[in-house]
């Protein structure tokens, strides 16, 4: 195996960069609406801008306030507590919205089994 970067096609670039793009302005709309979470899109801009644009990848990695997220996740599978509580509520939030909408029983009950799911990993990470 080399140690030589990977050369993308001007294409696949381009798609890299269309889904760092929209995960990042996912991520940023959560970060004033509470039941979108910020911290997996940013994850996710981080990853595609590392495989469509390096100049991207290195300002969001290197950005004051999603950098260090970035890079404790890369470290050592680290959540910030602050995010992880967050996400708890996203969950607990999208249970009882359904309840409150009427959605039909075993739906609910599918949500429950994955968002517990979820929960389970996110709740597992270190702070």
């Amino acid at each position: 195996m080399t140690d030589q970067p990977v050369q993308r096609s001007a294409f696949a670039r381009s798609l890299w960069l269309l889904a760092g793009w929209a995960s990042l302005i996912l991520g940023l709309i959560g970060v004033v609406l509470p039941l979108l979470p910020t911290t997996p899109f940013i994850l996710l801009a981080a990853f595609c801008f590392q495989k469509g644009s390096d100049r991207l990848h290195r300002w969001l990695t290197t950005h004051p306030r999603f950098g260090p997220l970035i890079t404790n996740w890369r470290e050592r599978g680290a959540i910030p507590r602050k995010a992880k509580r967050n996400a708890m509520i996203a969950l607990v939030a999208v249970l009882g919205i359904s309840w409150l909408v009427g959605v039909a029983g075993y739906i609910i009950a599918i949500q429950a089994v994955a968002l517990t799911a979820v929960a389970t990993f996110i709740l597992t990470r270190p702070d």
